[in-house]
C-alpha cells in the first residue's frame, strides 16, 4: 500500500513539474483534432482554409521543392536586420536614457520614425538600396530597432536614485554605475524590448518579400497566396509563427538567466 501511495505521489510531482509541458500540447492536439474535424465535414470552402492533413502534405511538398532556399533567405535578412538593431539599439538606449541632452535632441526624430509605418518607407528603401537582401535587412532593422531604443532608454530611467545617490558618494563613475546598476536594473526592459522586436522584424521581413523580392518566406506566400494555394499559404505561416514562438521562449530562458544578476 505504502509502495503504491508513493509511486502515486511520484506521478503527481511529476506531471506538476512537467505541466507547462503538458497543458499547451494537450491543447494544440485537441486544437488540431477539431479542425481537422471540421475540415473534413466540408462546413467551410477549402479555398478559404485548409485542413492539418492539406498542409502538411503542402509542407513535404514545398521542402522537396525550395523551400529550404526560401527559409535560409528569409532567415539571413531577418539576423542581420535584428543583429544590427540590438548591437545599435542597446548601446544607444543607455546612452540617450541616461543624457538627457542627448534624449532632448533626438526624440523629436525617434519618435517620428517610430511612428512611421515601415510600408510607407519601404518604396524609399527599395530606390535607394535596390530589391536585394539589403532592403530587407533594413526593413526588419527599422521594425526592430526602435522597440529596443525605446524600452532600453525607459529602464534606464526608471534605475532607483537613491542606488546612483548612495554610488556617487562612494565615487562610482559612469562606466561602474552602467555596469553595476543601470544595466543589471534594466535587463527586463531590455528583454522586453527584444521581445517586440522579435514580432516587429518578422512582419518587416514579409512585408518586404512580399513587395518585392525573388525569394523568402514572403515571395512564396505572395505566389501562394495569388494562385489560392491556402495550405501552401498556412505552412508560411506556421514557419513564422514557430520561428517567433521559439525566439520568444529563447528570451524567456536568458532573462531567467540573469534573474540572480537583476537587483
Amino acid at each position: 500500500m505504502k509502495k503504491n501511495l508513493f509511486s502515486l505521489a511520484q506521478i503527481n510531482g511529476f506531471v506538476k513539474d512537467k505541466q507547462n509541458i503538458f497543458i499547451p500540447l494537450f491543447s494544440l492536439t485537441i486544437f488540431l483534432i477539431s479542425w481537422e474535424f471540421i475540415c473534413n465535414l466540408e462546413l467551410i470552402n477549402p479555398l478559404f482554409i485548409s485542413s492539418p492533413s492539406r498542409i502538411f502534405k503542402a509542407a513535404i511538398w514545398l521542402f522537396k521543392n525550395g523551400f529550404l532556399h526560401d527559409i535560409k533567405v528569409s532567415a539571413i535578412e531577418y539576423s542581420l536586420g535584428l543583429f544590427f538593431a540590438i548591437i545599435l539599439g542597446i548601446p544607444a538606449g543607455i546612452y540617450l536614457g541616461w543624457y538627457k541632452t542627448l534624449e532632448l535632441i533626438f526624440d523629436p526624430f525617434i519618435t517620428a520614425l517610430y511612428a512611421t509605418p515601415r510600408v510607407a518607407l519601404l518604396p524609399l528603401l527599395i530606390l535607394w538600396l535596390g530589391i536585394g537582401i539589403n532592403s530587407k535587412i533594413a526593413v526588419v532593422f527599422l521594425g526592430c530597432v526602435f522597440p529596443i531604443l525605446v524600452n532600453v532608454m525607459t529602464g534606464i530611467k526608471t534605475v532607483d536614485s537613491t542606488l546612483l545617490k548612495c554610488a556617487r558618494c562612494f565615487g562610482a563613475n559612469d562606466f561602474q554605475i552602467f555596469t553595476t546598476i543601470a544595466i543589471p536594473g534594466s535587463i527586463p526592459f531590455i528583454i522586453a524590448g527584444m521581445r517586440l522586436a522579435v514580432g516587429r522584424g518578422l512582419v518587416g521581413v514579409v512585408v518586404g518579400e512580399l513587395v518585392a523580392s525573388s525569394a523568402g518566406i514572403g515571395h512564396m506566400m505572395s505566389i501562394a497566396g495569388a494562385t489560392f494555394q491556402t495550405d501552401k499559404l498556412f505552412v508560411g505561416i506556421i514557419v513564422l509563427a514557430l520561428s517567433g514562438y521559439i525566439l520568444t521562449e529563447l528570451l524567456k530562458f536568458i532573462e531567467k538567466k540573469f534573474e540572480r544578476w537583476r537587483m
